[in-house]
């Protein structure tokens, strides 16, 4: 009987069922694909088990990803960080065109965002248009998410967001060459690093999906 390889690397042996997928995968590609590339129904055993098991695979991306990501947020104050956050779980939760972005349009609309941000922080308006149709549409949903933070009392001045806007430039632009994902390696780091907190809330409240609607708005309080 001839050996089955996984569909998703070409390369290792299918010994797992994946119910998302409906076809057997390897391993490492469960472990390393889960909520990221692959939409796992909440009663996969695979899924289940790794909330409690992590396997090794998936506890070296983790430190892979905080070692790309730390360094960058390093630079920037804590309101920045804040924001920068909002940002990151605004790109995570709330993306309708999410199949079609790439990390190029996100760095695309970071750039344009924070251009008219810091043109802004100048005492003048004027909108920077992004390179593409898809950045462009992506950097007014920004605009739009950021004023409406500010509707709600956040204390989110242009210069702290230009900064933090900045940050998502960087992080989308470099995640490409240094994480694994191609174009979308950005995407899928947010997914990692912002996914398990999801989940977390998923499982444990009757009222996850107010949690998880909320959860962005408490990041910046009005002081």
């Amino acid at each position: 009987m001839a050996k089955s390889i996984c569909p998703l690397c070409s390369n290792r042996r299918s010994k797992r069922a994946c119910p998302s997928l409906g076809e057997q995968i390897c391993a490492v590609c469960c472990g390393t694909k889960r909520n990221v590339e692959i939409q796992c129904p909440s009663d996969c055993i695979y899924l289940r088990s790794s909330h409690t098991n992590p396997p090794a695979v998936v506890q070296r991306q983790r430190e892979r990803d905080f070692q790309f990501i730390l360094p960058l947020l390093g630079g920037l104050s804590e309101r920045q960080r804040e924001i920068a956050m909002l940002i990151q779980w605004f790109l995570r939760t709330n993306r309708p065109n999410e199949l079609s972005w790439t990390d190029v349009d996100i760095e695309q609309a970071a750039k344009a965002t924070a251009e008219t941000f810091e043109t802004s922080s100048r005492g003048i308006v004027y909108e920077h248009r992004a390179a593409s149709l898809i950045a462009e549409r992506l950097s007014t949903d920004l605009k739009e998410m950021i004023d409406s933070k500010r509707k709600d009392g956040a204390r989110i001045t242009d210069t702290d967001t230009a900064t933090a806007l900045r940050f998502i430039e960087t992080a989308s632009r470099d995640a490409r060459h240094s994480l694994e994902g191609n174009d979308k390696a950005y995407s899928f780091l947010l997914n990692r690093l912002l996914g398990s907190e999801t989940e977390n809330a998923e499982r444990t409240s009757p009222k996850s999906s107010g949690n998880q609607k909320n959860a962005s708005s408490r990041l910046i309080l009005p002081s």
